[in-house]
């Protein structure tokens, strides 16, 4: 199979967040054999109940891990290809990226070298649970390249996420007599006013931090007096969430209950001479893995504007030119390791 070939295969499985048991599968076969022909070895990192990550590896030890996240958003689409773009959810993020590492791979391989290996891990879009758990168990790893769409560069810095979720209570009553009753709706409403004007920092590199009201639920009728709503919100993060975090319970105190779900910090990334650079905005698996599988760097084909979003691809183009640029990263990292 082509890279065009693994990428459509990939993204016709299937593989919203917490349903990835079936592409992890397709990988675990495909490595398998590709690790038969040349003396690799292939396992499964059981995270949940048919839910794991896949690690491949060719050598003692895996100098550089190349990894990427096998889930995607919601709603699902299957490929389709017009001769420039390869469409489909996961197309860019990241089924084509797992494709080109694969490939990257086999590359490597036929010119008879080793000591690199292949993660894929699961739960990205959601909370890194694949990430975290390959954290527990390093494999000596020295330098991780993770794979987000980037359009080829290698990004010096990714914002981090802060993620809460807002409870406001209240009472039920009938709307006609709502001093009889106490509305969740107005104190989150109230409660979110506040949060939107929040001052957040900036960062010379990363940019400005910004928050997203991204869900609001609540009441049950608009005759009724509304006795529970709540939120979800997610602040990108360039540095320390220490002040950040005592403005929410500000905004909150009264109003709502705060519940923070998940916070990763912003990364600072290295780079490989020759290859262009980049910084992006969005959160990666970088954080979660803690270091334990060696010093971090984030490169991909495809545009982070097209993830998530009806219009996902990725130009057939950056595919073939990200397995060339995973080899030559491969083999710089193995070169600097060797000094």
């Amino acid at each position: 199979m082509d890279v065009f070939d693994i990428t459509r295969a990939l993204v016709d499985i299937e593989s919203i967040t917490g349903s990835e048991e079936r592409v992890g599968l397709f990988l675990h076969e495909y490595l398998s054999a590709l690790a038969a022909r040349t003396g690799g070895c292939v396992e499964r990192m059981d995270v949940a109940a048919g839910r794991f990550n896949v690690f491949a590896q060719w050598g003692e030890r895996p100098v550089v891990t190349f990894s990427s996240h096998m889930d995607t958003v919601p709603p699902f689409f299957p490929s389709s290809d017009d001769g420039e773009y390869l469409w489909g959810r996961g197309a860019c993020d990241a089924k084509g990226i797992i494709a080109c590492m694969i490939k990257a791979a086999e590359g490597l391989l036929a010119g008879g070298e080793s000591g690199f290996g292949l993660l894929f891990v699961v739960g990205e879009e959601r909370n890194s649970a694949g990430a975290y758990h390959a954290a527990t168990t390093p494999r000596g790893s020295h330098y991780l390249v993770n794979g987000e769409p980037t359009e080829n560069k290698l990004a010096l810095g990714a914002k981090g996420a802060l993620r809460y979720e807002i409870v406001a209570p209240g009472k039920m009553a009938h709307s006609a007599y709502p001093e009889l009753g106490d509305s969740a709706i107005h104190k989150l409403i109230e409660a979110l006013w506040e949060m939107e004007r929040i001052p957040l920092p900036v960062d010379a590199v990363l940019g400005a931090s910004t928050l997203n009201i991204g869900t609001i639920s609540g009441g049950h009728a608009p005759n009724v007096i509304a006795d529970e709503a709540r939120a979800e919100i997610l602040i990108r993060l360039v540095g320390d969430s220490a002040e950040i975090k005592r403005a929410m319970e500000r905004a909150a105190a009264g109003r709502a209950e705060l519940r923070e779900i998940l916070e990763i910090p912003a990364s600072r990334l290295n780079s490989v001479g020759g290859i262009a650079t980049t910084v992006v905005a969005y959160t990666t698996d970088i954080p979660a893995f803690a270091g334990q599988w060696g010093e971090p760097f984030l490169i991909g084909p495809g545009s982070i504007h097209m993830a998530h979003t009806p219009q996902e691809r990725v130009a057939r183009q950056e595919l073939l030119d990200a397995v060339e640029i995973y080899q030559r990263i491969a083999r710089e990292l193995c070169k600097r390791e060797s000094k």
